[in-house]
């Protein structure tokens, strides 16, 4: 599509109606690169995703996508073997979770069927492992003390040094009151110090970092602080260079994912836009027209989109009417009328919903050109007839049976008579080459065109003769009236003169006589097909309020069934006890033999089936909601920590994530965290529950020294020990392999000396064997 039309029918302000409802950049980026397609394929599928996304708000009234960034750079910078940074990676972060949100959302979504959308729902790819490594990486833009076991003990040390300094200096700011200037800790040069009296410099031992303008008091970094200053400087590097390497890691589990991870976030971005272009088609009452199978447009209640309180019209354009002719007087809407079937056609076209009402249809043309306007150029010296003709023959030179031609004012500029047989001479050549046109012009002679020629119709806008001003309604069959001569006699010009005029024109009253009378057939027309179209509405919203009632029905019959069920069970087990005691008495009494006691008791049984609710919704949804899935974050009760479930394992037990470890937890020790739009409650409630809860339950985690060298095995042991102590686990599993024994002897040896250490032993046979041992911390 020509990019000359869309300036000309402002299509990028067309689009900025729709930019308004979008969430993420992705969106923004595809809205911005939006143009007409000419592929009915593509333009079909753009209309089914607006009426499933239709149905999507018809069951899930609150659906949205989240904010997200663009990470199309990130990804540029992974895939050249750069590291992220914590922005970068908070931006891949939310990427995943509303991946992971979107992905549960389908799934639990019921009651609707989906065409095109659930094609983009089922690519998404859900990433368990990154989600709950990226849990390290704070929503505020921080790395979570829990990273890294490294992270953990220097995070640890620097608040105890930190405490040091603080007690240190608070002692000071105690006993050496009299010899300060003020009672405070100030800070120079990254260091804290004491305001010292000049005069009493001498009495606390120290570096000085500064002295006042005054000279009256010195900044004294006391002696004792001095040493904690230079280890907590240390441990604020070794912060810096772990904070680093864990940036490096994460970006390496992220970069063999780089292209599922583009896919996801353009997914996100095309849903965000396509939900945007239902909310257009709510607000603006819209429509998603239909595409004919020829050059039929069929446009009921048309609106211009950008302006005010429109006037809606209908227009038909069947295949076989090859041109259009809008007559009448200025600003009666004529090129409104044009500009709206343009815009109509490029907003379809570009698989957006139009201004319409239901049951519009609109064909697919490869090219719409337009000369609309005067484009007079002061550059180039052309007047505006020169400038309109070298348009039309711009546009006759590329125009063909796949093109919609508009044009506003053909053959204006010049002499009138001249005018007009170059436009019916541009108007023959056009229909004979089975081109569709609509035109608007001032010329009578086109008028009489338009009645005799084949496959041509002619149309005007109404004008009120009472209030002598347009109504902007589109009169199509009907042409345009000369309403001149009765404007001057309502405002007063003398009858002689108009008698005069009238008879110097040799007007033809039953031309007009015939005109008239057709324009009042149009408006009873009109009536009636606005009358057809208010039933036809009163009609949806019934059959709207019936499926909602539909839904509701079926729902509480659902919840009934479950209850109804509950105490049928209730009743046949109550039963079942009390059958069983009397059995129980009868074969005391040897009144039955025992094959037959349990054939009696199946009979009771079968008085009673158990229902068969597993097409129950309501119940079926409760069992949904409750079960954990690989991918949802979770909140570890035993130390208030967040993660993600990667994979289930057996007897009940899950992998998770969380930070750069991984756990093994019962789905006792866990609880689900809300997802992006419902946020779980603060850490204060989780660091509430991690004191409710027995240390007995806590998770364990897993270690594999398997293929390290020996002094890098016992260093990770000794992290991960200290670790699992700060999380409170009471159980461990070291994976230490057999091979030469050095490191599961080095593994025994440690676990000995550590004194919080309760016991350790081999792991059982199917667990491991010898190449694993479990430790019991306490």
């Amino acid at each position: 599509m020509n990019n000359k039309i869309l300036e000309q029918m402002e299509f990028v302000k067309v689009k900025n109606l729709f930019a308004v409802y979008l969430q993420t950049e992705q969106g923004e980026q595809e809205l911005a690169a939006l143009t007409p397609m000419t592929e009915e394929k593509k333009i079909k599928r753009a209309f089914a995703e607006i009426l499933d996304m239709e149905a999507v708000f018809t069951e899930a009234h609150s659906f949205g996508v989240g904010q997200i960034q663009d990470i199309s750079v990130s990804i540029q910078r992974l895939q050249a073997d750069a590291d992220l940074d914590l922005t970068e990676l908070l931006g891949i972060k939310h990427v995943l979770l509303t991946a992971a949100d979107l992905k549960r959302f389908y799934a639990d979504l019921e009651n609707v069927s989906l065409t095109e959308l659930q094609r983009l729902f089922e690519d998404l790819t859900v990433f368990p492992q990154l989600q709950g490594s990226l849990q390290a990486v704070n929503d505020a833009g921080f790395i979570e003390d829990f990273a890294s076991p490294d992270l953990t003990k220097i995070r640890r040390q620097l608040r105890q040094r930190e405490a040091e300094l603080r007690q240190l200096l608070q002692d000071l700011l105690k006993k050496q009151a009299e010899f300060l200037s003020e009672k405070l800790i100030a800070s120079r040069n990254g260091r804290s110090v004491l305001p010292v009296k000049n005069t009493h410099r001498h009495r606390i031992p120290g570096v000085v970092h500064d002295i006042s303008a005054s000279g009256a008091t010195v900044y004294i970094e006391p002696r004792g602080a001095v040493n904690l200053h230079e280890e907590i400087s240390r441990l604020q590097a070794d912060e810096r260079y772990e904070i680093q390497r864990i940036l490096h890691d994460l970006s390496q589990l992220l970069r063999p994912h780089t292209a599922s991870l583009l896919q996801n976030a353009w997914i996100i971005g095309h849903i965000d836009l396509v939900r945007s272009k239902y909310f257009f088609l709510r607000d603006y009452k819209g429509t998603v027209p239909s595409v004919s199978k020829d050059k039929t447009i069929h446009l009921l209640a048309a609106r211009h989109p950008l302006l005010t309180d429109p006037v809606p019209n209908d227009l038909q354009f069947a295949d076989d009417l090859k041109a259009i002719l809008i007559t009448g007087p200025n600003t009666g809407g004529k090129t409104i009328m044009l500009k709206t079937l343009g815009l109509a056609q490029l907003m379809a076209q570009a698989g957006l919903p139009i201004l319409a009402a239901a049951g519009s249809k609109i064909a697919v043309f490869r090219q719409v050109f337009a000369d609309i306007g005067d484009e007079q150029s002061i550059e180039q010296s052309l007047s505006t007839f020169s400038s309109h003709m070298t348009q039309i023959v711009a546009v006759l030179n590329k125009a063909d049976q796949d093109s919609l031609v508009l044009f506003d004012e053909l053959g204006a500029g010049t002499d009138p008579k001249e005018g007009a047989g170059l436009a019916m001479g541009v108007l023959e050549y056009l229909r004979s080459l089975n081109i569709k046109t609509m035109v608007t012009t001032h010329y009578p002679e086109l008028k009489a065109y338009g009645i005799m020629t084949d496959f041509v119709a002619n149309a005007s806008m109404e004008f009120d003769q009472d209030s002598l001003r347009p109504t902007y309604r589109f009169l199509q069959g009907v042409p345009g009236r000369s309403n001149a001569f009765e404007i001057a006699r309502r405002l007063g010009l003398s009858d002689t003169i108009i008698k005069k005029a009238e008879e110097l024109t040799e007007m033809d009253s039953d031309a007009n006589s015939i005109i008239e009378e057709l324009e009042k057939q149009t408006l009873e027309s009109r009536r009636r097909l606005e009358h057809i179209a208010e039933i036809e509405e009163e009609n949806k919203k019934f059959n709207r309020a019936v499926k909602k009632l539909y839904n509701e029905f079926s729902h509480a019959r659902d919840q009934e069934l479950l209850k109804a069920s509950k105490q049928a069970q209730e009743i046949v087990d109550r039963a079942l006890s009390e059958s069983d005691e009397i059995l129980k008495n009868l074969r005391e009494q040897s009144a039955l033999k025992p094959h037959e006691i349990i054939a009696a008791k199946g009979r009771l049984k079968e008085l009673a089936p158990a229902e068969e609710l597993s097409k129950n919704k309501v119940l079926k949804k409760v069992k949904h909601s409750k079960a954990p899935h690989a991918g949802d974050d979770i909140v570890i009760t035993a130390y208030g920590q967040r993660g993600t479930l990667t994979k289930q394992l057996k007897d009940g037990k899950w992998e998770a994530q969380v930070g750069l470890i991984k756990m093994t937890v019962g789905e006792d020790e866990f609880t689900l965290a809300k997802n992006q739009t419902g946020k779980q409650s603060s850490k204060k409630k989780e660091l509430k529950v991690v004191k409710k809860t027995n240390r007995s339950s806590s998770p364990h985690a897993r270690l594999d020294l398997r293929g390290k060298r020996y002094e890098e095995a016992m260093q990770e042991l000794d992290a991960f020990i200290d670790q699992a102590l700060l999380n409170n686990m009471t159980q461990v599993d070291i994976i230490h392999g057999i091979g030469t024994g050095v490191i599961r002897q080095g593994v025994t040896q440690y676990l000995r000396r550590n004194k919080h250490v309760k016991k350790f032993a081999y792991a059982p046979q199917n667990a491991g064997g010898s190449g694993c041992t479990i430790a019991h911390l306490g």
